[in-house]
């Protein structure tokens, strides 16, 4: 098991910027790739960004490349999601995840989820 932990969501106005962390524990040396992903109410959840947890390669959402940046931390089991230039169309709970096995944008290909951060972009 990987327990992942969320955290730096909240309120900002369209434009600002926030950070979120996602701290893995356990046996964390078993994933392959962590992501993020984002669920809207009333939609499906959808990826964000994905980085794999050996070389740091990356890959974005159309969405958000350009304006969001992930990034991991290996010795503090730690990845981080810096958003900028937020638009209200951003606001969603936030997931992190991690694969045992791939990098991939699809929610079926994660193994374990933390319980989300909201992120709410007022206009």
């Amino acid at each position: 098991q990987v327990p992942l932990a969320e955290s730096g969501g909240g309120l900002v106005q369209a434009g600002g910027s926030l950070r979120l962390s996602c701290v893995a524990s356990g046996r964390t040396s078993s994933t392959y790739a962590m992501g993020w992903f984002r669920q809207a109410p009333g939609k499906e959840r959808e990826f964000v960004a994905a980085i794999k947890r050996s070389s740091g390669s990356t890959t974005y959402a159309d969405s958000v490349k350009g304006r969001f940046t992930i990034s991991r931390d290996n010795a503090k089991n730690t990845v981080y999601l810096q958003m900028n230039g937020l638009k209200p169309e951003d606001t969603a709970v936030y997931y992190c995840a991690a694969s045992k096995f791939t990098i991939a944008t699809t929610p079926r290909s994660y193994d374990y989820w933390g319980q989300g951060t909201q992120v709410t972009v007022s206009s």
